[in-house]
């Protein structure tokens, strides 16, 4: 009796394990197209890339001689690699910082019951779908010094004009500025989806209570939205520190080289000078810098954007 409940109990065991195997079958297969994508697309072409930066790779070389660790040390003596990534720190920096804080203003303002509210969502979203070549074009006559509309303005009020593009100490503010142009719709969609998760007895309770707008704002909005500003101010990091479009067409990464970036730099490296190898050294140690700050953002403000209502 004892074996036959066994070896039933045994049988039963190893149906559920079969239908459980085939329900886990059956996942894998609808992700594996996504898989093979990911595997020939990303993950070969970064593999390949670590290979390539282990040579001395030229495009138009026969062969590509292997020369160990010697890229790397290039680079770490390469005085303009330290410089472009100076600037490219200083945009993707003040960018982030400013695209974080100035699309979070806004979400605010239009998640407010006013008139006209999706018009101004729509407007305020729209230079989003520009391309960056659209946009480096607009935005560089606009801050032209000779005939641009913001100097216009300006000698109109009376100011002097300012040499947006042409002066060394403000071109990359400048740059900034024009991206968050473009750019702060998209994380002022994700603000306005997290103002709508906020509870609204929360502000109901806040009111009741007396508090003004300010003090709404400050103890609840804010702490409630951390997950969504630690998810912008994250991604917006490391999108800003691959920038290429901006400075590439409205300065040409200067004057001089003041606004020459890290892409700019592996731009011309491995596809002006077709020297492949130290172009994918260059691209590694830029991956690394943005791992590096990725990991001290999680670091520092991981926990509080953990929150619960």
């Amino acid at each position: 009796m004892a074996t036959t409940a066994s070896r039933q109990t045994a049988s039963s065991k190893q149906a559920r394990g079969w239908k459980t195997r085939r329900w886990m079958l059956g996942n894998y297969l609808f992700i594996l197209p996504f898989m093979v994508f990911f595997l020939t697309f990303t993950v070969f072409p970064v593999l390949y890339a670590v290979y390539m930066s282990f040579h001395d790779w030229a495009i138009l070389a026969k062969e590509h001689p292997f020369v160990g660790f010697q890229n790397y040390a290039f680079l770490l003596r390469d005085d303009f690699w330290w410089l472009t990534l100076r600037n490219t720190l200083y945009f993707a920096f003040l960018t982030a910082l400013l695209n974080t804080v100035f699309a979070l203003v806004v979400a605010i303002a239009v998640h407010q019951p006013i008139r006209f509210r999706d018009f101004y969502r729509f407007i305020f979203y729209a230079p989003v779908v520009l391309s960056v070549a659209v946009m480096g074009v607009v935005a560089g006559w606009m801050f032209n010094t000779q005939f641009g509309i913001v100097n216009y303005y300006l000698t109109w009020l009376g100011l002097p004009a300012v040499k947006w593009l042409a002066d060394p100490n403000i071109v990359i503010p400048t740059l900034s500025v024009a991206t968050v142009w473009w750019g702060f719709g998209f994380p002022m969609l994700i603000y306005i989806a997290g103002l709508q998760g906020i509870p609204t007895h929360l502000y109901e309770a806040a009111h009741i209570d007396g508090a003004n707008g300010l003090q709404v704002t400050w103890n609840i909005t804010i702490p409630l939205m951390m997950p969504s500003i630690f998810f912008v101010a994250v991604t917006q990091l490391i999108a800003h520190f691959k920038v290429f479009g901006q400075p590439y067409i409205m300065t040409g990464g200067g004057p001089g080289r003041a606004s020459f970036t890290v892409i700019m730099y592996l731009y011309q490296t491995a596809w002006r000078f077709f020297r492949m190898g130290y172009g994918t050294t260059i691209a590694i140690g830029l991956a690394l810098v943005i791992l590096f700050f990725t990991l001290v953002q999680f670091r520092v403000f991981g926990r509080s954007s953990t929150i619960e209502y």
